[in-house]
Protein backbone atom coordinates (compact mmCIF):
# COMPACT_ATOMS: atom_id res chain seq x y z
CA UNK A 1 0.00 0.00 0.00
CA UNK A 2 1.55 3.80 -0.97
CA UNK A 3 1.64 6.71 1.57
CA UNK A 4 -0.81 8.08 -0.77
CA UNK A 5 -3.66 5.47 -1.13
CA UNK A 6 -6.39 5.84 1.68
CA UNK A 7 -6.65 3.65 4.26
CA UNK A 8 -9.18 1.06 4.53
CA UNK A 9 -11.83 2.02 7.45
CA UNK A 10 -13.40 -0.91 8.98
CA UNK A 11 -16.22 1.25 10.71
CA UNK A 12 -16.68 4.40 11.84
CA UNK A 13 -19.65 6.04 13.37
CA UNK A 14 -19.57 9.68 15.43
CA UNK A 15 -17.55 8.75 18.34
CA UNK A 16 -14.76 6.08 16.78
CA UNK A 17 -13.04 4.65 13.64
CA UNK A 18 -11.47 1.44 12.99
CA UNK A 19 -9.19 0.91 10.04
CA UNK A 20 -7.11 -2.15 8.48
CA UNK A 21 -3.25 -1.20 9.40
CA UNK A 22 -0.84 -2.05 6.66
CA UNK A 23 2.23 -4.04 7.80
CA UNK A 24 5.32 -2.16 8.01
CA UNK A 25 3.15 1.58 8.84
CA UNK A 26 3.76 3.33 11.78
CA UNK A 27 0.24 4.50 14.04
CA UNK A 28 2.29 7.63 14.87
CA UNK A 29 5.26 9.63 14.08
CA UNK A 30 8.49 8.82 16.28
CA UNK A 31 11.97 9.59 16.76
CA UNK A 32 13.22 5.78 16.42
CA UNK A 33 11.94 5.98 12.88
CA UNK A 34 12.91 8.88 11.55
CA UNK A 35 13.28 7.92 8.13
CA UNK A 36 9.79 6.48 8.05
CA UNK A 37 6.91 8.20 6.01
CA UNK A 38 3.59 6.51 6.26
CA UNK A 39 1.83 7.03 9.53
CA UNK A 40 -1.45 6.20 10.25
CA UNK A 41 -2.65 8.86 12.47
CA UNK A 42 -1.62 11.92 10.12
CA UNK A 43 -3.04 9.54 6.79
CA UNK A 44 -6.20 9.00 8.47
CA UNK A 45 -6.32 13.11 10.00
CA UNK A 46 -6.30 13.91 6.45
CA UNK A 47 -8.48 11.20 5.09
CA UNK A 48 -11.17 12.32 7.45
CA UNK A 49 -10.10 16.00 7.57
CA UNK A 50 -10.74 15.82 11.35
CA UNK A 51 -8.08 15.02 14.63
CA UNK A 52 -8.17 11.35 15.24
CA UNK A 53 -7.19 10.29 18.86
CA UNK A 54 -5.31 6.87 19.63
CA UNK A 55 -6.18 4.59 21.98
CA UNK A 56 -4.12 1.56 21.15
CA UNK A 57 -1.13 0.38 18.99
CA UNK A 58 -0.13 -2.23 17.04
CA UNK A 59 3.67 -2.56 16.47
CA UNK A 60 5.44 -1.73 12.68
CA UNK A 61 5.04 -4.95 11.32
CA UNK A 62 1.91 -5.72 12.69
CA UNK A 63 -1.28 -5.28 10.67
CA UNK A 64 -5.03 -5.59 11.11
CA UNK A 65 -7.58 -3.67 13.02
CA UNK A 66 -6.47 -0.59 14.58
CA UNK A 67 -9.13 1.93 16.80
CA UNK A 68 -9.08 5.68 17.43
CA UNK A 69 -11.12 7.90 18.74
CA UNK A 70 -13.13 10.66 17.16
CA UNK A 71 -13.05 12.96 19.90
CA UNK A 72 -11.66 13.54 23.64
CA UNK A 73 -14.45 12.21 25.17
CA UNK A 74 -14.70 9.32 23.13
CA UNK A 75 -10.88 8.56 23.82
CA UNK A 76 -11.19 8.45 27.57
CA UNK A 77 -13.62 5.90 27.07
CA UNK A 78 -12.00 3.25 24.91
CA UNK A 79 -8.42 4.04 26.87
CA UNK A 80 -10.32 3.21 30.02
CA UNK A 81 -12.13 -0.10 28.07
CA UNK A 82 -8.59 -1.51 27.03
CA UNK A 83 -6.98 -0.60 30.29
CA UNK A 84 -9.78 -2.63 32.23
CA UNK A 85 -9.63 -5.08 29.49
CA UNK A 86 -12.70 -4.96 28.55
CA UNK A 87 -11.86 -5.67 24.58
CA UNK A 88 -11.22 -8.99 23.58
CA UNK A 89 -8.55 -9.02 20.53
CA UNK A 90 -7.91 -11.78 18.35
CA UNK A 91 -4.31 -11.87 16.62
CA UNK A 92 -3.23 -14.48 13.87
CA UNK A 93 0.43 -15.64 14.08
CA UNK A 94 2.51 -17.69 11.63
CA UNK A 95 5.02 -19.59 14.06
CA UNK A 96 8.39 -21.37 13.80
CA UNK A 97 7.31 -25.28 14.59
CA UNK A 98 4.33 -26.92 15.87
CA UNK A 99 3.23 -25.45 19.46
CA UNK A 100 0.48 -27.16 21.64
CA UNK A 101 -3.07 -27.47 20.61
CA UNK A 102 -3.99 -24.95 23.15
CA UNK A 103 -1.99 -23.84 25.80
CA UNK A 104 -2.07 -20.59 28.22
CA UNK A 105 1.22 -18.40 28.57
CA UNK A 106 0.85 -16.96 31.75
CA UNK A 107 4.61 -15.22 31.93
CA UNK A 108 5.03 -11.46 33.74
CA UNK A 109 7.07 -9.75 31.08
CA UNK A 110 9.06 -6.35 31.69
CA UNK A 111 8.94 -3.12 29.46
CA UNK A 112 11.86 -3.23 27.04
CA UNK A 113 13.16 -0.01 27.98
CA UNK A 114 12.82 -0.58 32.18
CA UNK A 115 15.85 -0.67 34.18
CA UNK A 116 17.39 -3.68 35.29
CA UNK A 117 15.94 -3.77 39.01
CA UNK A 118 12.09 -3.00 38.07
CA UNK A 119 9.28 -5.66 38.83
CA UNK A 120 7.51 -7.82 35.59
CA UNK A 121 4.22 -7.19 34.96
CA UNK A 122 1.52 -9.67 34.81
CA UNK A 123 1.08 -10.70 31.37
CA UNK A 124 -1.16 -13.89 30.32
CA UNK A 125 -2.35 -14.79 26.43
CA UNK A 126 -4.53 -17.74 25.31
CA UNK A 127 -2.62 -20.21 22.11
CA UNK A 128 -4.23 -21.83 19.59
CA UNK A 129 -2.91 -23.80 17.09
CA UNK A 130 -5.19 -24.11 14.12
CA UNK A 131 -2.68 -25.24 11.03
CA UNK A 132 -0.04 -26.74 10.41
CA UNK A 133 2.67 -27.34 7.61
CA UNK A 134 5.68 -29.27 7.05
CA UNK A 135 8.05 -28.80 4.18
CA UNK A 136 10.58 -31.25 3.52
CA UNK A 137 13.27 -28.75 2.71
CA UNK A 138 15.91 -27.79 5.80
CA UNK A 139 16.11 -24.39 6.91
CA UNK A 140 18.67 -25.12 10.22
CA UNK A 141 19.99 -28.43 11.50
CA UNK A 142 16.58 -30.10 10.67
CA UNK A 143 15.55 -32.28 7.44
CA UNK A 144 12.68 -30.40 7.27
CA UNK A 145 10.96 -27.14 8.18
CA UNK A 146 7.84 -26.91 10.12
CA UNK A 147 5.62 -23.88 10.61
CA UNK A 148 1.93 -23.55 12.55
CA UNK A 149 -0.92 -21.10 11.98
CA UNK A 150 -1.73 -19.73 16.03
CA UNK A 151 -4.61 -17.36 16.99
CA UNK A 152 -3.50 -15.39 20.25
CA UNK A 153 -5.86 -14.19 22.43
CA UNK A 154 -3.88 -11.49 24.99
CA UNK A 155 -5.56 -10.88 28.21
CA UNK A 156 -3.34 -8.18 29.28
CA UNK A 157 -1.53 -5.46 27.22
CA UNK A 158 1.66 -5.65 27.74
CA UNK A 159 4.03 -4.00 24.74
CA UNK A 160 4.74 -7.15 22.13
CA UNK A 161 3.69 -9.27 24.50
CA UNK A 162 2.16 -12.12 21.73
CA UNK A 163 5.79 -12.04 19.99
CA UNK A 164 7.53 -12.04 23.67
CA UNK A 165 5.39 -14.83 24.64
CA UNK A 166 5.70 -17.25 21.64
CA UNK A 167 9.51 -16.46 21.50
CA UNK A 168 8.93 -17.95 25.48
CA UNK A 169 7.19 -20.92 24.38
CA UNK A 170 9.72 -21.65 21.59
CA UNK A 171 7.75 -20.83 18.91
CA UNK A 172 8.45 -17.53 17.50
CA UNK A 173 6.56 -15.40 14.85
CA UNK A 174 8.13 -16.18 11.59
CA UNK A 175 9.64 -12.49 10.48
CA UNK A 176 10.15 -10.95 13.94
CA UNK A 177 13.76 -9.69 13.55
CA UNK A 178 14.06 -9.22 17.37
CA UNK A 179 12.58 -12.45 19.03
CA UNK A 180 12.69 -14.83 16.10
CA UNK A 181 15.26 -16.74 14.27
CA UNK A 182 17.11 -15.57 11.14
CA UNK A 183 17.75 -18.05 8.88
CA UNK A 184 13.75 -18.95 8.88
CA UNK A 185 12.80 -15.25 8.53
CA UNK A 186 15.22 -14.93 5.60
CA UNK A 187 14.61 -18.22 4.10
CA UNK A 188 10.58 -17.43 4.12
CA UNK A 189 10.99 -14.08 3.26
CA UNK A 190 12.61 -15.34 0.18
CA UNK A 191 9.55 -18.19 -0.21
CA UNK A 192 7.15 -15.46 -0.08
CA UNK A 193 9.04 -12.37 -1.98
CA UNK A 194 8.38 -10.14 1.17
CA UNK A 195 9.72 -9.11 4.32
CA UNK A 196 7.34 -9.20 6.80
CA UNK A 197 6.40 -9.79 10.58
CA UNK A 198 3.34 -12.34 10.08
CA UNK A 199 1.32 -11.54 12.88
CA UNK A 200 -2.12 -9.71 12.21
CA UNK A 201 -4.95 -8.42 14.54
CA UNK A 202 -7.72 -10.18 13.30
CA UNK A 203 -10.28 -8.93 15.12
CA UNK A 204 -11.22 -6.25 18.03
CA UNK A 205 -14.64 -7.12 20.17
CA UNK A 206 -16.31 -4.38 22.35
CA UNK A 207 -18.82 -2.53 23.40
CA UNK A 208 -19.52 1.09 21.84
CA UNK A 209 -19.16 3.36 24.97
CA UNK A 210 -21.71 5.92 24.57
CA UNK A 211 -24.62 3.45 22.45
CA UNK A 212 -23.76 0.77 23.93
CA UNK A 213 -23.44 -1.69 20.54
CA UNK A 214 -21.99 -4.33 20.26
CA UNK A 215 -19.26 -4.44 18.00
CA UNK A 216 -16.82 -6.74 16.24
CA UNK A 217 -14.56 -5.16 13.87
CA UNK A 218 -12.41 -7.28 11.69
CA UNK A 219 -9.47 -6.89 9.32
CA UNK A 220 -10.67 -10.51 7.52
CA UNK A 221 -8.26 -12.89 5.58
CA UNK A 222 -9.82 -13.17 2.41
CA UNK A 223 -9.39 -16.94 2.19
CA UNK A 224 -11.74 -20.01 4.18
CA UNK A 225 -9.47 -22.47 6.11
CA UNK A 226 -12.40 -25.07 5.65
CA UNK A 227 -13.19 -24.52 2.18
CA UNK A 228 -10.13 -23.53 1.03
CA UNK A 229 -11.44 -21.28 -1.31
CA UNK A 230 -10.20 -17.13 -1.65
CA UNK A 231 -12.82 -14.07 -1.52
CA UNK A 232 -11.85 -12.55 -4.66
CA UNK A 233 -14.17 -9.83 -3.68
CA UNK A 234 -12.48 -8.98 -0.22
CA UNK A 235 -9.02 -6.55 -0.84
CA UNK A 236 -7.57 -6.60 2.47
CA UNK A 237 -4.70 -9.46 3.64
CA UNK A 238 -4.53 -10.80 0.29
CA UNK A 239 -0.70 -11.78 1.52
CA UNK A 240 -2.26 -14.02 4.06
CA UNK A 241 -4.60 -15.19 1.56
CA UNK A 242 -1.99 -16.08 -0.68
CA UNK A 243 0.47 -17.79 2.29
CA UNK A 244 -2.35 -20.04 3.00
CA UNK A 245 -3.68 -20.76 -0.64
CA UNK A 246 -0.79 -21.69 -2.25
CA UNK A 247 1.35 -23.82 0.57
CA UNK A 248 -0.35 -27.50 1.60
CA UNK A 249 -1.92 -26.40 5.17
CA UNK A 250 -3.45 -28.75 7.54
CA UNK A 251 -6.20 -27.04 9.29
CA UNK A 252 -7.93 -27.94 12.10
CA UNK A 253 -11.55 -28.72 12.72
CA UNK A 254 -11.68 -25.74 14.64
CA UNK A 255 -9.97 -23.44 12.32
CA UNK A 256 -12.25 -20.36 12.01
CA UNK A 257 -13.34 -19.04 8.60
CA UNK A 258 -11.36 -16.00 8.15
CA UNK A 259 -13.84 -15.28 5.22
CA UNK A 260 -16.12 -13.18 7.36
CA UNK A 261 -17.42 -9.37 5.74
CA UNK A 262 -16.04 -6.83 7.78
CA UNK A 263 -19.07 -4.61 9.06
CA UNK A 264 -20.10 -1.80 6.61
CA UNK A 265 -18.51 1.92 7.62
Amino acid sequence: MDSTEPLSILWQDDDLVAVHKPAGWLVHRTGLDAHETRFVMQTLRDQLGRHVFPVHRLDKGTSGVLLMALHADAARALCEAFALQQVQKRYIAMVRGWPEAQSEVDHALKPDDAPADAPAQPARTTLYRRGTLQLDIPVDRYPSTRVALVEAVPHTGRRHQIRRHLKHVAHPIIGDTTHGKGAHNRWWAQQLGQQRLWLHALSLQLVQPFSGQPLNLMSPIPFDPLTRVQNQQASLNQDWAYLLADMPWQFTEAAMSWAACPPHP
